[in-house]
């Protein structure tokens, strides 16, 4: 379903974001992307969404080169691919049910579907009784499910998500990963970037290391290989910074 193809992607003063990537993701996979900070897993996904476009090279999504959508028909795009963020992005004027009601108005859903699509979810992340409550009302792992809600409400083949459990405490963030295991066995395909090492060694899914700009390793039962400074941090109890 996904193909990048020799992928570059430079930064302004030719600073490398992903250098010459292959790789394949069929349809229903669950994938983790690993590796330091800046070497290049917030780019992969970015680059996924259109969010940024490669320096050289083709990425494709069921078959369509994506670098050929424009600004008329990205929402094309954007219904096949959901992204969660660290940061969880909701909107914080509007309730847990209007965060994820938005996406379904967008897409010209009527009434009757928004609502049994926003009550799916919501049970599906174990929210129901959350609907009316703000963003500031709930704890971050609340946040982060109704985060997960929206990105899947519209139904999307792919999922991303970008260290969805960086401000998390380790039992939320086996939460949320349960979660995402849950959507990846519903038949989606769900692409984490993750500094976990604990998650990503327990859960033994296909792994990509990137170091640099370029995939070094690609294991289908893989795991975390911690570089010096980070076995620094963890011994430490250190966080890590947002990477390109």
């Amino acid at each position: 379903m996904i193909y990048f193809s020799n992928v570059s992607k430079y930064y302004p003063g030719n600073i490398p974001g992903l250098v010459d990537v292959t790789v394949e993701i069929p349809a229903g996979e669950f994938v983790f992307l690993i590796g330091p900070s800046g070497s290049g897993k917030t780019t992969f996904l970015r680059l996924l969404i259109r969010d940024l476009l490669p320096s050289s090279g083709v990425i494709t999504i069921e078959n369509a080169d994506i670098s050929k959508f424009n600004a008329s028909n990205i929402h094309i795009l954007r219904r096949k691919v959901g992204i969660v963020f660290q940061d969880f992005k909701l909107l914080l004027d509007r309730t847990v049910y209007e965060n994820i009601a938005m996406v379904l108005e967008i897409l010209g859903k009527p009434e009757r579907d928004i609502e049994k699509g926003v009550m799916n979810v919501l049970e599906l992340v174990g929210l129901p009784d959350k609907r009316n409550l703000f963003p500031m009302q709930l704890s971050a792992g609340e946040m982060q499910r109704t985060s997960i809600a929206r990105a899947i409400v519209g139904g999307p083949k792919i999922l991303l998500a970008d260290e969805p459990t960086g401000n998390l405490d380790p039992d939320t963030a086996w939460g949320i990963m349960e979660i995402l295991k849950e959507v990846n066995d519903l038949g989606t395909t769900v692409i984490v970037a993750s500094h976990n090492a604990d998650i990503v060694n327990k859960m033994k899914k296909r792994t990509l290391t990137i170091k640099g700009g370029g995939v070094v390793r690609d294991e289908a039962r893989g795991h975390y290989h911690l570089e010096k400074h980070e076995k620094k941090n963890v011994a430490k109890g250190g966080k890590h910074d947002a990477d390109h």
